[in-house]
């Protein structure tokens, strides 16, 4: 069974609490466009450990700085955005591994129990975390498979909405040409024996990532979340006839 996760954008911690009751297993926090700051980033990864939720961040940036505090406040992986050609992808995910992999600085904390690290703990955490590279560019795609194949880079990440304006389409519809770009992605990650996830709103793209070996399924954001349930209650109380 394929993993099911819900983008949050938002720090609401009572979300976070229904969507674990609910059976939600994953996360992935949207650092780019939501309004998490520094601070609420730290409490929300603490929580979500306490609740047993494994998160991904998507960072604010393809900075050493966003990957560094993303995973130095307990993130389980990052989602690195604006990912250009393979040189640029090589240089920014080196953040997110220790040396001699990568070049993450070392900060005590949460990562290491408060503790000193033990001697294979920077081995075991480079290959605890994980490190996407966001396929959202036409640079990006044209170097996909270069870019899989990088010792820093753990799996792919579409950003189907940014590819098909990158790549002259305008909107994004999941047409024949976004479902090939998709294609060459999920074809690129199985090539390389690595993961790739799938933002899988609608059964059409779900069916589609679960097809072509999807590790993941994002599938609702938190808005689409709270719309749904709002939608929901409005339809039964119009079949009961109380509001028009």
């Amino acid at each position: 069974m394929n993993n099911i996760a819900l983008w949050m954008s938002q720090p609401h911690f009572g979300f976070l609490e229904i969507a674990k009751n609910c059976g939600v297993k994953q996360l992935v926090i949207e650092l780019e466009h939501g309004t998490f700051d520094l601070g609420t980033l730290d409490q929300f990864l603490a929580f979500s450990k306490s609740l047993g939720i494994p998160a991904l961040t998507k960072v604010m940036a393809p900075t050493t700085e966003a990957i560094q505090q993303a995973l130095d406040f307990g993130a389980d992986g990052v989602i690195l955005p604006h990912i250009l050609d393979v040189e640029h992808a090589r240089e920014v995910s080196k953040a997110s591994k220790y040396p001699l992999v990568g070049t993450r600085s070392y900060a005590g904390g949460r990562v290491f129990a408060y503790s000193r690290p033990s001697d294979d703990a920077f081995e075991t955490e480079n290959k605890r975390t994980k490190c996407y590279a966001m396929i959202e560019t036409a640079e990006s795609l044209a170097d996909v498979e270069k870019i899989i194949a990088l010792e820093t880079v753990d799996g792919l990440f579409p950003g189907p909405s940014d590819l098909a304006l990158a790549r002259g389409r305008g909107a994004y519809a999941f047409n024949d040409q976004d479902r090939a770009d998709l294609s060459r992605i999920a074809r690129a990650a199985r090539d390389a024996g690595k993961r790739w996830i799938m933002p899988a709103w609608t059964p059409d793209e779900r069916a589609f990532a679960l097809e072509n070996g999807a590790e993941m399924l994002v599938v609702a954001t938190q808005n689409m979340a709270v719309r749904a349930g709002i939608m929901s209650t409005l339809s039964a109380l119009k079949q009961e006839k109380i509001v028009a």
